[in-house]
């Protein structure tokens, strides 16, 4: 039988051999941070960008390891049908049938997030910017492009994104190189359709380009209302047209388009930034069929080594380069920068609750949304999108590229991208 000195020295060695593993143990443990994701899953826009997202938290934390941070994702479904209500934007209180801004309220007032990435339509984030504001929890969107969404006006908005109203001079000009003198636009009647009118009309008259007409079209258009507009149009004898709307309405645009004869020579269409960048969820149908000849303007991404070595890596994951996929994706790096170097306070940080049963006003502040606000605004890295580095709360135009739809591919008409 061992003596007791021994056993003492033995108890001793194993008490502080197995306080050393607990120590190890913990020290590898990480930091918790809260943050929401709001995306539309209903449509393939949002599901893209859930795809990028998932491969941006996977690709960071491989190269980040150390990092003692770890975000937790959050996400909520924001679904489509919200986005008429959504634009009412006075509300004091979302009704039950708003699933957006419940989702909103319950990331902040419940799982006390520390930021929101989203929403993803410009029409839906109004009420989400408001609420950010309200309890200083950053609301960081990369795809709501309205100018009337401003950064300077809403400080706790953040666009990782460009502001639609960059593109209106390349459209412009485009117009102006083939010598047009009147043009019609054809826009979604929603916050993200109307936003960019206003600057387009007046890119058009610093060229003296008439625009005669404008057409609306709502998101609840039916095939034959659509069909009906487009056959006014043509009686108008002009065939110059500018569209500006998201896929699921471009898509039934060109078809109608191409079954009232208005695809045919002597027709020019060309579509902004928010349909050249989504290209590739229009039906591969509506783009083979209906959408030949059409010009597009989009911002310039170079083939830089870190997409080449990304798409070589996730080969099967991505369809194409999608530029809100590139967008979702920087951000959640971005997000991930900014909460490590917050600070390990930041997972026990908390909302400070004022004494009040009113919905809104119950919701309180944000400890770290002011230093987390700083800390993003002041992000700078090398990412798949290009440089980002923001101006004003948004990212910094760049420079625009022309495609034109040929068969199911496009050229490139300026700096080409190759593979």
């Amino acid at each position: 039988m061992a003596k007791p000195k021994q056993f003492v020295a033995f108890f001793s060695l194993t008490f502080v051999m197995l306080i050393t593993v607990v120590l190890c143990e913990t020290s590898t443990l990480k930091d918790q941070v809260r943050v929401g994701v709001i995306l539309d899953l209903n449509a393939k826009v949002g599901r893209i960008a859930q795809r990028w997202m998932s491969m941006a938290y996977s690709d960071f934390y491989a190269v980040k390891a150390h990092y003692r941070t770890r975000l937790a994702l959050l996400t909520r479904n924001s679904i489509n049908d919200v986005v008429a209500a959504a634009s009412e934007g006075n509300m004091l209180v979302p009704p039950p049938h708003m699933p957006m801004e419940r989702n909103a309220l319950d990331l902040m007032k419940n799982e006390e997030v520390h930021v929101i990435i989203g929403p993803q339509r410009s029409a839906q984030a109004k009420f989400v910017i408001s609420l950010g504001e309200k309890s200083e929890v950053p609301i960081i969107s990369f795809s709501a492009t309205s100018p009337g969404l401003s950064p300077t006006e809403n400080p706790f908005f953040i666009r990782t994104a460009h502001d639609d109203s960059f593109q209106v001079r390349a459209i412009a000009d485009i117009v102006k190189a083939y010598g047009w003198r009147d043009v019609i636009p054809i826009y979604e009647n929603t916050d993200y359709g109307n936003g960019l009118i206003t600057y387009l009309n007046d890119a058009f008259q610093e060229h003296n380009i008439r625009v005669p007409y404008r057409s609306v079209i709502s998101l609840n258009s039916s095939e034959g209302e659509i069909l009906q507009e487009l056959k006014k149009l043509k009686q108008n004898w002009i065939t110059i047209f500018v569209v500006h709307m998201t896929a699921s309405l471009g898509s039934k645009l060109f078809t109608q388009a191409n079954k009232a004869g208005m695809m045919s020579e002597g027709y020019a269409w060309i579509v902004t930034e928010g349909l050249s960048t989504l290209i590739d969820p229009i039906d591969p149908k509506v783009m083979d069929h209906s959408m030949q000849g059409v010009l597009g303007v989009r911002p310039y991404i170079p083939m830089s080594k870190k997409i080449k070595n990304f798409k070589a890596k996730s080969k099967g994951s991505i369809n194409g380069l999608n530029l809100f996929g590139l967008w979702a994706y920087d951000t959640v790096w971005a997000v991930a920068m900014a909460v490590e170097k917050a600070g390990a306070g930041i997972a026990n940080s908390s909302f400070s609750k004022p004494n009040t049963c009113k919905l809104l006003s119950s919701l309180g502040k944000s400890e770290m949304g002011q230093k987390l606000l700083h800390i993003l605004l002041n992000t700078k890295f090398e990412g798949l999108s290009g440089k980002f580095h923001l101006f004003k709360g948004q990212l910094e135009p760049s420079a625009f590229e022309i495609f034109n739809v040929i068969g199911e591919t496009e050229r490139i008409i300026g700096p080409e991208r190759k593979d």
